[in-house]
């Protein structure tokens, strides 16, 4: 069975939006990181253009730009400035969708969501290793920087 030409097209079209190795940004800051651990090297190497993440993600392209201008999402870049999405980049962007659709959040409480997520992350990696008084210190630590984010 033959396929047609406009369906090669179209696979050949797709299977060319999907970037590998192409060159990056420098490191993301720390306000569009979410998540920790050894895996992050691999899931920040941007592998999608913006075409295909809207498809992925079921939104418009547009609104992926918006995310990026406000700050909520850092895709890298090619070197002919392209924007390259990597799998780290789609679950946070499922998880905004997930906020904005959902939980009925703007942008801001989007933004204030993902500081006191990123900034739990970094709790639980900090204090690990601690137990006692030492514990509880460090717990009330946090939690009052989280207080003080929250009361702006």
């Amino acid at each position: 069975m033959r396929e047609s030409s406009g369906a090669r097209k179209q696979y050949n079209a797709e299977t060319r939006e999907r970037v590998s190795g192409a060159a990056r940004t420098p490191p993301r800051p720390e306000s569009a990181r979410c998540g920790a651990g050894s895996e992050r090297n691999t899931m920040q190497e941007g592998v999608y253009v913006i075409s295909v993440a809207a498809r992925i993600l079921d939104m418009h392209p547009q609104t992926l730009r918006k995310y990026e201008r406000v700050g909520l999402i850092m895709p890298s870049r090619t070197l002919g400035m392209s924007r390259l999405y990597s799998d780290e980049d789609i679950a946070r962007l499922k998880l905004i969708k997930h906020l904005v659709e959902n939980m009925g959040l703007n942008l801001a409480g989007v933004r204030m969501a993902m500081q006191l997520f990123n900034r739990m992350i970094e709790m639980r990696a900090s204090m690990s290793h601690l137990e006692g008084q030492a514990l509880r210190d460090a717990l009330n630590h946090h939690l009052d920087e989280m207080l003080r984010t929250l009361s702006g």
